[in-house]
């Protein structure tokens, strides 16, 4: 692995030590990779989640829709068709 090519790709300036330390990390990640690639998976359904997704939703069901004086009806005080708070000055 060419780690000079890495870190200009990426723009980075690296040490001699930087160099020679992900020189070793990178060696030992292409490592693992090619290990994995050993795996026979000829028999394995490719997916794109672990777990088998589905979208839950609920029902649409068409319903009343509020009128304006509903929620002030519901509200705690009110009057003539306004809310009722108390006086704060």
């Amino acid at each position: 692995m060419d780690i000079e090519h890495v870190a200009k790709l990426a723009r980075l300036k690296l040490t001699d030590a930087e160099k020679k330390r992900f020189s070793n990390q990178m060696g030992t990640i292409i490592k693992y990779i090619e290990k994995l690639n050993e795996l026979d998976t000829k028999n394995v359904e490719p997916t794109a989640h672990v777990l088998g997704l589905e979208n839950v939703f609920r029902n649409d069901i068409a319903t009343n829709p509020l009128t304006d004086q509903d929620p002030i009806n519901d509200s705690p005080a009110h009057s003539k068709g306004h809310y009722e708070v108390p006086k704060i000055i």
